[in-house]
């Protein structure tokens, strides 16, 4: 659910569809609607009964996230026949799911009277088959051709032929035959004896399938049967606090929400509305959060990015040969070229970070087999790295857009503004963002280790050494000495951008800096010019461009918090790692357990909820995982498959929760529980249960 403007929107998504309506179910034509293989198939959808709206008890949408239901009573009504109902004695329920490619509707309307109540119910429809770039804003000087509505046999078929003559079809189909059927209303005269009830199923779609009751139940079972499925990947989380609790389940049922089965695996969608689509870094870094817990993910994402890297040389879908891609979209503009979308490589740090998931992945599950596979593909995103860094006296990986349609900022803070001098000048490029070379870092470290498993000392030489050459040039040219703290980029004449933000965080994660140095910025990053008592914002308040409210200069983003804090816990601030848990997870307390995209960067104040960003999406994959990098950060725990080893380095537990239980870490063949208990002032960690296979080590330091 999202906030806007006092209106919380409620959101279903199963493959390449998702709905938005309000608390009504309905669908008024802002950017909400159902939505199929990123063209907007309803663009109205109300129901509304006696001619009006009815009035709304309730909406939520189900734990497991199949079902969006909401709930209503009647207004008077007028008569009909001889037969009225006075208000409140009519229950309406609507509720709905997606299920392979359509959305499935059942109404209930019961009567609670001792009178008949005659009634009629409406239902209001239209499809624009807007491309959701069209939805967003984006001017269109020509469309495609809105085909004449066809109404028979109690169905309206709506067509839209593009102008890449592609046709896309939505079907609206009816239980039972409408009293009154146009091209865009259906109305359904209804009576009902006292204390009697009525079901009218509706299909939505592009599939001629007649809607029913046994239908409705099966395709209901086999998404819940799904989704369950989808949820119970990997270990298990349980909490002492039931509030904990809430926030752990919640996330993890938001990300199977978004997960995709593609034939090569299980892929994070970025979010709804704006990203329902592959996004490389959202997903490789989803992928991150939650490679501790389930490493089935990360396999999913490595495999599908391998599939759709880049070969050849695009300036405009800002492509070179073993880039790996930044996103794709399957509309009608994406198709046509009017955007670089339809498969697009514009991210700089997309790349190192593949890279370095497959390293971290192979450390986690000692896959050798898989990695072997993908080798080919490992070494082209190698040889991008290596050709980029060629264009840089220090070897530092940069980006410059190859045409203006592409993102002018490539990095994951890719808004026009987000990069900047401190005098507030915008740098001139090819620009060098400093995660993106603790990216690299890690890279060259993940390779180094791959070459070594796979036999090949000299590589893994050549690769620890570019390793340490990138560690040094950070070092010498982005640390800033009055500011204890390292720049946000260097432009193309090789300037620092002397900007205090949080990509440092992600700096620290990848353990690039010097001890020392490291924990001058975590201080920073827990101070007040960043931490806003919510979280980490993007930008210190200082800065030129500060601004709470934007979308990247100022804000709190989860995700960026959860990299953060895995830093700020690896340079020994644990205190302050439990800190930015726990202002976290009551952020979420306020966003009814499910974290936005991003929130504004204002101060907490008492007795005040985080303020909300009002166009942010929600879900967010990398939002929802952030818990998991989080918990992973506080209790200190690392996984190494190889050797068979759990490492937890001073372990620590959020506020308010006394025990924690990992159930079924996953060890090829083995598994095991290990309990979080606090006892007094200290954390102990004990193994509950190993089950028989492989034995595992466990080391808890203090």
């Amino acid at each position: 659910m999202n906030s806007t403007g006092g209106q919380q929107d409620y959101v279903l998504v199963e493959g390449d569809m998702f709905l938005v309506t309000n608390s009504f179910g309905d669908i008024t034509g802002g950017a909400d609607g159902l939505f199929y293989q990123d063209t907007r198939v309803l663009s109205d959808y109300r129901l509304s009964v006696a001619g009006q709206q009815p009035c709304l008890l309730s909406a939520s949408v189900s734990q497991d996230n199949v079902y969006s239901t909401s709930h209503f009573t009647n207004h008077p009504l007028p008569v009909i026949g001889e037969t009225s109902a006075p208000q409140g004695v009519l229950h309406i329920e609507r509720r709905r799911f997606l299920w392979e490619g359509s959305m499935h509707e059942c109404i209930v309307l019961t009567n609670y009277s001792d009178a008949t109540a005659a009634l009629s119910v409406a239902l209001h429809f239209a499809g624009d088959f807007r491309d959701m770039f069209e939805v967003r804003g984006a001017p269109r000087p020509h469309r495609g051709t809105l085909e004449p509505t066809v109404v028979s046999d109690g169905q309206v078929v709506m067509s839209y032929k593009g102008l890449d003559d592609h046709v896309r079809n939505n079907i609206i189909r009816f239980s039972e035959a409408p009293a009154m059927l146009s091209e865009n209303v259906a109305e359904f005269h209804v009576s009902l004896a006292p204390h009697a009830d009525r079901a009218l199923y509706v299909l939505v779609g592009p599939v001629n399938q007649a809607p029913c009751r046994e239908h409705y139940r099966a395709c209901a079972a086999r998404a819940r049967l799904a989704m369950r499925k989808k949820q119970r990947q990997g270990a298990r989380l349980v909490a002492s606090g039931r509030l904990f609790q809430s926030w752990l389940d919640k996330s993890r049922a938001d990300v199977a929400l978004l997960t995709a089965d593609f034939p090569t695996g299980p892929y994070p969608y970025a979010g709804i509305p704006w990203y329902s689509t592959p996004f490389g870094r959202d997903a490789i870094i989803t992928a991150r959060q939650l490679l501790w817990l389930d490493p089935t993910l990360a396999r999913g994402v490595l495999r599908y990015l391998a599939e759709h890297q880049a070969k050849e040389t695009s300036a405009f879908r800002d492509a070179e040969p073993g880039k790996i891609m930044h996103e794709t979209r399957q509309g009608e503009m994406s198709r046509l070229n009017e955007l670089p979308f339809g498969r697009y490589y514009g991210g700089v740090d997309t790349t190192p970070l593949f890279i370095a998931l497959a390293g971290a992945y192979v450390r986690r599950v000692d896959d050798w087999a898989f990695i072997d596979n993908l080798w080919p593909h490992l070494e082209a995103a190698a040889g991008w790295l290596t050709q980029n860094a060629a264009r840089n006296l220090d070897g530092f990986i940069s980006y410059a857009r190859g045409e203006s349609t592409g993102l002018a900022n490539q990095g994951w803070k890719d808004s026009h503004d987000s990069i900047f001098h401190e005098n507030g000048d915008s740098p001139v490029g090819p620009i060098s963002l400093i995660e993106v070379q603790g990216y690299a870092f890690e890279a060259y470290q993940s390779l180094a280790y791959i070459a070594e498993g796979r036999g090949d000392p000299a590589a893994a030489l050549h690769w620890a050494q570019q390793a340490k050459r990138m560690q040094q040039a950070v070092e010498r040219h982005f640390w800033q000495e009055d500011q204890h703290f390292y720049a946000l980029a260097l432009d193309g004449e090789n300037r620092p951008c002397r900007v205090r933000g949080s990509n440092v965080g992600h700096l620290l994660a990848s353990g690039l800096p010097a001890p020392e140095r490291g924990r001058l910025v975590a201080r920073q990053l827990l101070g007040s010019a960043f931490h806003n008592g919510w979280g980490v914002r993007t930008l210190a308040r200082e800065a030129a461009r500060y601004n709470p409210m934007s979308y990247h200069n100022g804000s709190v983003w989860p995700h960026d918090v959860a990299l953060c804090t895995l830093g700020i816990g690896r340079y020994g601030l644990h205190d302050g790692v439990v800190r930015l848990l726990g202002g976290v997870f009551e952020a979420a307390s306020h966003f009814d357990m499910r974290l936005p995209e991003l929130f504004c960067g204002f101060e907490r104040a008492p007795g005040e909820s985080p303020i909300a960003y009002p166009v942010a999406c929600l879900p967010q994959a990398w939002a929802a995982g952030s818990v998991f990098m989080l918990l992973q950060a506080c209790l200190g725990i690392s996984i190494d498959a190889q050797r068979g080893k759990i490492t937890i380095t001073r372990p620590q537990l959020p506020f308010g929760i006394s025990r924690l239980e990992v159930q079924h870490i996953g060890f090829g063949d083995s598994s095991l529980d290990l309990i979080f208990q606090r006892v007094g002032k200290r954390i102990v960690c004990y193994v509950e249960r190993q089950a028989e296979g492989r034995s595992i080590q466990v080391d808890v330091r203090y």
